[in-house]
């Protein structure tokens, strides 16, 4: 699966260490190469609901699946704010 830089994404696990649950939004930055080999990665951007970036993530590309027409968006506390 190829996703376009910028693009929405949905994480597909839970990220305990950054506060993140599986199923929440992010913006797809970059990619990085894994320094030894192993799987690549993706740089994700954390928006809150008023658009203000609150977190930068690196994240396994498997990680993420991209946003489809038949999800709908939710909305949840985010304690580090």
């Amino acid at each position: 699966m190829m996703i376009k830089l910028y693009q929405r994404v949905c994480l597909n696990k839970d990220f305990p260490e950054f506060e993140l649950k599986k199923g929440d939004i992010a913006t797809l930055i970059d990619t990085v190469p894994h320094p030894e080999g192993g799987e690549n990665g993706y740089i994700l951007e954390i928006f809150n609901a008023i658009g203000e970036s609150v977190n930068v993530i690196i994240v396994p590309q498997s990680a993420v699946n991209s946003l489809e027409e038949n999800q709908i968006l939710t909305v949840r506390d985010f304690a580090s704010i």
